[in-house]
C-alpha cells in the first residue's frame, strides 16, 4: 500500500467515529430509527465529512463503552422526562411557566465536547442553544421553566452534567484530569462559600 493510500485510510478510520455520530444525530434529530434514517443520515455525514471539506475533527481516540451507555440511558430518560414536563407546563393554566436565557461555561477546552453537549441540551424538551461563544467555551440557552436563579442556576448544573458524562464517553485522559480538577475545585469554593459569614454576622 502506498503512502499516500496508508494515509487516507488511517484518515478515515481516525473520523470513522465522527461519522457514525453524525448518522446518529440525524436519526435523533429526525425521531426515526428506521433503515431510510440510516441511509439517508449516512448521505448526509457523507457531505458534510467529504463535500464541504471541512478540516478534520480531533478526536481522543477514547471511547468509554460503559460512560456511553450510561450516557444513552440517561439521554434517553432526560427526553421523555423533557417531554412530560413541557406537557404540564403547557396544560397548568395557574402560572406562566417562566423562561430565561442562560449562560453556561463549560469547564472541559474541546471543541467535539462543545458541540456534543450544545446538541444534547437542544435535543431534550424545554431548552434550546441560542448562541455559542467558542473562544470563551459558553454556551446560551433558552430554557423554559425558570423563574428564579435558583432555577437558573439548577440548568446550569443540568448541561455541565451533561458535559461531564461526553467527557468521561469520549473525552481524553487530559480532558478528564482537567475536569476532575474542576469539579473539585468548584466543590471547594461551595464549601468555602457556606462557611463564610454573610451580612456581618460570624459564623456560629
Amino acid at each position: 500500500m502506498s503512502p499516500s493510500r496508508r494515509s487516507q485510510v488511517t484518515l478515515f478510520l481516525h473520523q470513522l467515529p465522527f461519522l457514525l455520530w453524525l448518522v446518529a444525530l440525524w436519526m435523533l434529530l429526525w425521531g426515526q430509527f428506521t433503515w431510510l434514517a440510516l441511509l439517508t443520515g449516512l448521505v448526509a455525514a457523507i457531505l458534510v465529512t467529504r463535500v464541504f471539506r471541512l478540516p478534520p475533527v480531533e478526536l481522543s481516540g477514547r471511547i468509554n463503552l460503559w460512560y456511553g451507555l450510561v450516557f444513552v440511558v440517561t439521554f434517553l430518560g432526560a427526553v421523555v422526562k423533557g417531554s412530560l414536563i413541557v406537557a404540564w407546563q403547557v396544560l397548568d393554566f395557574r402560572r406562566q411557566p417562566g423562561a430565561a436565557i442562560i449562560a453556561v461555561a463549560l469547564r472541559v477546552d474541546d471543541d467535539v465536547i462543545m458541540a456534543h453537549t450544545a446538541v444534547t441540551a437542544s435535543l431534550i424538551p424545554g431548552s434550546l442553544i441560542v448562541d455559542v461563544d467558542r473562544e470563551n467555551r459558553t454556551l446560551f440557552l433558552h430554557t423554559i421553566g425558570v423563574r428564579s436563579d435558583e432555577d437558573a442556576e439548577h440548568q446550569r448544573r443540568i448541561v455541565l452534567g451533561w458535559e461531564a458524562r461526553i467527557a468521561r464517553a469520549v473525552g481524553s485522559k487530559e480532558e478528564l484530569q482537567e475536569l476532575r480538577a474542576k469539579i473539585a475545585e468548584s466543590h471547594a469554593d461551595a464549601r468555602h462559600a457556606a462557611e463564610s459569614p454573610r451580612d456581618g454576622r460570624t459564623p456560629l
